[in-house]
């Protein structure tokens, strides 16, 4: 039995080589371990072999099982790299600068504004950063100012992940990033995607789309902010909007204030999307927080700053007169299509 047992072993391996193809190898898969399989009957013939042998035996065809079930495995992922290298060395030769025939596609509609306001921001002298999406409890909350025990946790459900990280709330993560980066001074806008666990409506979603900005020199005061704004929002609306700035908390912050815009959607009636307000937020800003500016390597007695969080998903809303921001995450290439780069 044992010699038989290694016979087929040997037989097994040639074959194996062989074996150039997926349906060759199920075959000797089929061949091998199927119900009427060699190594099948192997196990079958253990009846008539006596007690004291038995055992012994079942050892050495169970190992030859797991051997022949590793290496048909072995070799179906040796034949799939094999294929795919075949069918890249025989791929056609493209020209990706060729025009493309038909409808070219569209931009999301949050990349469009998202790629406007940068070139606005860059012609004002600002850095344009990316940033990671799974951040440190440190870079989302204790380094903009909010420590563990502060209740301005309480206005974010944070997604938290098992590691101990979680996914950003704000792009108020990067600011101490982009203190340490850059230094002082330094002018900086960076764009990214913010989760919160929350209800979804009309004018809510659990992922969104931020743009957070910074300035930080000598001399900077609330004038330069509200003048940064003004400038973006007539760019970006390409028409006079009708704003209003009122005091609001943020821990990294102050004074601070939120930067609302007349809902363009109502024109300032009232509507599911201003919750009958008139008024959507869409800019939490102010001056940067002395704790903060340390946390980031830069003296607050040498300098100061202004900070914003710019809401991409309303302003898409208000530019484009979307009245539900779950339309934007729906995938809908029908809805989302209509949207064209100007």
């Amino acid at each position: 039995m044992k010699e038989r047992i290694e016979g087929l072993r040997q037989s097994f391996e040639q074959e194996l080589q062989r074996a150039g193809s997926s349906d060759a190898v199920e075959k000797l898969r089929v061949a091998y371990l199927g119900k009427k399989g060699s190594v099948t009957e192997l196990l079958k013939g253990l009846k008539e072999v006596g007690a004291e042998q038995k055992k012994e035996l079942g050892q050495h065809i169970n190992a030859l099982k797991r051997g022949v079930e590793e290496r048909l495995s072995e070799r179906i992922e040796e034949i799939r790299v094999a294929e795919e290298q075949r069918e890249i060395e025989a791929a056609e030769q493209y020209d990706v600068t060729l025009p493309v025939a038909g409808d070219p596609g569209s931009y999301h509609p949050i990349t469009i504004v998202q790629r406007q306001l940068e070139e606005v921001f860059t012609s004002m002298g600002f850095i344009v950063e990316d940033f990671k999406e799974i951040v440190t409890d440190y870079e989302c909350f204790e380094a903009v100012n909010i420590p563990k025990d502060h209740p301005a946790r309480d206005m974010q459900d944070t997604y938290y992940l098992e590691n101990g990280q979680l996914l950003k709330t704000h792009t108020s993560a990067a600011q101490n990033f982009i203190l340490r980066k850059y230094g002082a001074p330094v002018r900086a806008i960076f764009p990214g995607r913010c989760f919160r666990n929350e209800a979804t409506d009309a004018s809510h979603e659990n992922t969104f789309f931020q743009m957070e900005g910074i300035m930080v020199d000598k001399n900077i005061s609330i004038s330069n902010l509200i003048y940064f704004m003004k400038t973006m929002l007539s760019e970006v609306f390409e028409r006079d909007v009708k704003v209003r700035l009122r005091p609001g908390f943020f821990p990294f912050v102050e004074p601070g204030f939120e930067l609302d815009i007349s809902c363009l959607i109502c024109g300032g009636e009232g509507c599911s999307t201003c919750h009958h307000s008139g008024w959507v937020e869409l800019c939490p800003c102010g001056m940067i927080h002395p704790n903060v500016l340390k946390l980031g390597g830069v003296d607050p007695e040498e300098y100061t700053g202004f900070a914003f969080g710019l809401g991409l998903t309303r302003l898409v809303m208000m530019k484009y007169g979307v009245k539900d921001i779950r339309d934007l995450n729906s995938g809908n290439l029908k809805a989302l299509s209509q949207f064209r780069h100007e």
